[in-house]
């Protein structure tokens, strides 16, 4: 009786086992068969409607979409600029879509299938640019024809396969059947079948997965035993090869510049005794020209008599247009609207030709990052009409800075001749009190500039002919004296005056201060009290200019350019001129 009485309880263990044997089993299959689970590309490449369309550049997955109409690709504005050409600029207050090339402007009006090269005018077989909403999209046929770069389209679903010349890339074959799989792991979703022989990309190399490209756009990850050989393919060889040359007027001797500051036309008859006052200095920029309204119209200065007498000296003529004299007249609205920045772009070379000069200097200062793309674009647009007119295109700027990199010297020196550092200001009025170019500042000007692309011998490096004197006022902060301030803290009101260099030494003499040299700065520094005000002062001398004349040499820099006629001292050119000639 006993033994029927446990056979029911072992048959009942022994299908529990048997269960829990299987489901061990099960799991632990689970656990390492590989998913066969499919994810649908539409989903992969977020595209929510069928007309939007994946882009793909150099074997990455862009966010942002494309769209597809009539059998013809497009790409938001945003990809063409940031990702594929930054040369194209779209003016959205005047819809109208630019390119610049090294000898003409590309034009081209929203919704149409014309454009013009300068004055010619080209047709398409398609529209150009669709608006969608406020989002712009250019067919990337037209992208592709002044851009280095091959494309692929695709349909289900609608993608393209973008290669640019931005570097080799590693390709292989696949040695076996296999898949691409959306991460690195059995269960991840499988995203292409991939034939043995395929080609892929091969982007990230693992010890158990791989990172890869296919062909036709897909990116995700392959056992990295299935990939075969690896072999580098220069891009420039599977894109279309399209180049741009630029050429630039070149100076044959360095170029000795000095800016003549001009206020009113009584100074131009000022110029003999200016010119005679200098040594070498072989291209003379007067501060003439100026944005006077928003329209882009130009306020003039200029002299022809003295534009004459300069050339009867051997030295030319570089007119100075500046965006700072009215504060009425909006940089902003000018740069940013097609019609009023060739307004201005055509007022100034009206005005060049007028007065028989031999180039431009532009001088945009104080300019907001949102106007850069509108800035840089002026200066194309200024370019070719310098060229056309054989006017020299000199183009001042800061010492770099992230908040001004949106001025874009990389970009600049392409279409200018010259790019010119204004070494000065480090300490300006309203900041603390320092130098206003200590050599320091100005060598890491002029490796920052060369390092974000301007070719040294296009770079002109200003230099400063004036001294800030500081004055630090100590603050009453308690209502009480001064004299009662706190012994551990007293802070202090601080200004500034800027004065030329003779003056400069007649006020230490006057207060009896002797100066000792700074290698920290690259300058002579004195400090006096006077009345309970305590001055400090770091002194441009001829000593303080050589040190930067000799960074200028050392970087094989086109010249150097001061800041201004009439603050030097005289025996300051006998030193220009050892560099300089």
């Amino acid at each position: 009786m006993k033994n029927k009485k446990i056979a029911p309880v072992l048959a009942v263990v022994l299908l529990i086992a048997v269960i829990v044997l299987f489901m061990v089993c099960s799991s632990i299959l689970k656990k390492y068969m590989p998913t066969k689970e499919v994810e649908d590309l539409n989903d992969y490449y977020a595209l929510t409607s069928e007309e939007q369309m994946a882009v793909i550049k150099d074997n990455t997955v862009l966010e942002a979409k494309g769209i597809c109409v009539d059998g013809k690709a497009y790409l938001d504005y945003n990809t063409v600029h940031d990702a594929l050409n930054e040369r194209f600029y779209w003016d959205a207050n005047e819809n109208v879509l630019l390119y610049t090339t090294p000898t003409d402007l590309v034009t081209v009006n929203a919704g149409e299938n014309r454009y013009f090269v300068t004055k010619a005018e080209n047709a398409t077989d398609y529209t150009i640019t669709r608006m969608d909403g406020d989002t712009l999209y250019v067919a990337i046929d037209f992208v592709q024809q002044y851009t280095n770069m091959a494309y692929t389209y695709f349909e289900s679903p609608n993608r393209v396969v973008i290669t640019t010349a931005a570097g080799d890339k590693e390709v292989t074959a696949a040695k076996k059947d296999t898949e691409i799989r959306e991460k690195g792991g059995i269960k991840s979703p499988i995203l292409k079948q991939v034939k043995k022989g395929e080609n892929l990309a091969v982007i990230e190399t693992g010890d158990t997965w791989s990172k890869v490209a296919s062909e036709d756009g897909v990116v995700g990850y392959v056992k990295t035993k299935f990939v075969g050989d690896t072999e580098t393919v220069t891009a420039a060889s599977v894109t279309n090869g399209y180049t741009e040359e630029f050429t630039h007027i070149k100076k044959d001797a360095a170029i000795n510049m000095g800016w003549h500051q001009v206020t009113n036309m009584d100074a131009n008859g000022k110029i003999a005794s200016v010119l005679s006052a200098t040594k070498g200095m072989n291209v003379i920029s007067p501060t003439w020209f100026y944005l006077n309204d928003s329209n882009g119209d130009v306020a003039s200065l200029a002299s022809l008599d003295y534009v004459n007498y300069c050339h009867q000296n051997g030295v030319e003529v570089w007119g100075l247009i500046s965006n700072l004299e009215n504060p009425d007249a909006s940089s902003t609205e000018v740069l940013t609207h097609t019609s009023k920045r060739q307004n201005l772009v055509n007022q100034i070379i009206a005005l060049a030709i007028q007065y028989d000069l031999d180039g431009v200097n532009v001088d945009f200062e104080a300019l907001e990052g949102a106007v850069g793309d509108g800035y840089i674009q002026f200066i194309r647009e200024l370019s070719l009409k310098c060229a056309n007119n054989g006017l020299v295109l000199s183009v001042d700027n800061y010492v770099p800075t992230a908040s001004s990199s949106f001025y874009n010297r990389a970009e600049q020196a392409r279409f200018a001749d010259y790019v010119v550092i204004m070494g000065y200001d480090e300490h300006y009025a309203g900041s603390d009190a320092g130098s206003v170019a200590s050599i320091g500042f100005v060598k890491n000007g002029v490796s920052d500039t060369i390092a974000e692309g301007v070719p040294a011998e296009q770079i002109v490096l200003g230099m400063p002919f004036y001294t800030r004197v500081w004055a630090l006022t100590p603050k009453d902060t308690a209502g009480d004296s001064v004299e009662a301030a706190s012994d551990d803290y007293v802070s202090y009101d601080t200004t500034s005056q800027a004065l030329g260099m003779d003056d400069v030494q007649k006020l230490l003499t006057t207060n009896g201060a002797v100066a000792s040299w700074s290698d920290a700065d690259g300058q002579n520094y004195a400090e006096y009290v006077n009345a309970g005000v305590t001055y400090k002062v770091w002194i441009e001398d001829a000593s303080s200019l050589e040190l930067k004349l000799q960074v200028m040499k050392e970087n094989g820099l086109a010249g150097a350019s001061f800041w201004k006629l009439g603050l030097e001292n005289p025996g300051v050119w006998d030193t220009i001129i050892k560099y300089v000639n």
